[in-house]
């Protein structure tokens, strides 16, 4: 299990690294056609379960406000938003018209979809936009790829007191401090070798982002995890041996890119 994890990671890590450097329609393409597969991903947790939420219209969906982070500016991206959230009423309606009893519930399936992967996961996008963005974002992912692989290893060595017994019951509160103090440490080690190419970014930057990654973004896997408890699934998919599923994968950034951006944007800038 630990070995295929890491060689996936050593596999998808300089991918990423390389799509971030890029930036442009090359990162927003990358993240796009992730995203994509994490809807599917989405469609088909919720499938096992009875629902029919509208596949491709959350697909489709999701993509378009990725692509639209990149075209516009988050508040015309609201606008496409609710557009979307239009379509998708009209769908399940008719859907409820032709004989589709639960066809509101599936409405609420796509929506949430929609928002959680297509609105939360077009900050990746936002992030890489603003100036450095490929350094912050840099440092909130890598922190948490070392916090993540810190807690693991201790958390399975040493953890003995449970975080979430039905949520996620491997994790422990051990594992949660140790991926925390490597998220923050290691968000300071990644800011002061930054620094050298992109002086704006100092360490204290890299040790409040890593702090408050590892503190928070372990949250996203609990959520991710709660999506598949309640259908009796392991792994949201296949794609990657020891990680499962892309949306497996994701869990933890999606919440990375939003609380970073507004981290970078809110507290960060203006402070420093």
């Amino acid at each position: 299990m630990l070995r295929e994890r890491l060689v996936v990671a050593i596999i998808l890590i300089p991918a990423g690294i390389g799509f971030i450097a890029a930036g442009g329609w090359y990162f927003t393409l990358f993240i796009t056609a992730i995203l994509c597969v994490a809807a599917w991903e989405f469609g088909q947790i919720f499938q096992s379960g009875g629902h029919k939420p509208a596949t491709f219209l959350l697909i489709a969906g999701v993509g378009i406000l990725v692509i639209s982070r990149k075209i516009f500016t988050i508040e015309i991206s609201g606008a496409v938003l609710a557009g979307l959230i239009l379509m998708v009423t009209a769908w399940h309606t008719l859907a409820y018209e032709k004989g589709r009893d639960a066809a509101a519930t599936d409405f609420v399936v796509t929506l949430g979809g929609l928002l959680y992967l297509g609105w939360l996961g077009g900050y990746f996008v936002s992030l890489r936009e603003i100036s450095g963005g490929e350094w912050w974002l840099l440092v909130m992912i890598l922190s948490i790829a070392i916090g993540d692989a810190l807690a693991y290893s201790i958390g399975r060595r040493w953890g003995k007191h449970k975080m979430a017994h039905r949520v996620s019951p491997n994790k422990s509160w051990e594992g949660w401090i140790a991926g925390a103090v490597g998220s923050a440490l290691g968000g300071w080690l990644l800011a002061a070798l930054w620094n050298l190419v992109y002086p704006t970014m100092q360490p204290i930057h890299g040790l409040i982002s890593g702090t408050v990654m590892g503190i928070l973004a372990p949250l996203g896997d609990f959520g991710e995890s709660m999506l598949k408890r309640q259908f009796g699934v392991k792994d949201s998919g296949r794609l990657f041996p020891g990680h499962g599923g892309v949306m497996d994968r994701i869990d933890s950034w999606l919440w990375a890119a939003v609380i970073g951006y507004y981290l970078v944007t809110w507290l960060i800038f203006p402070i420093f």
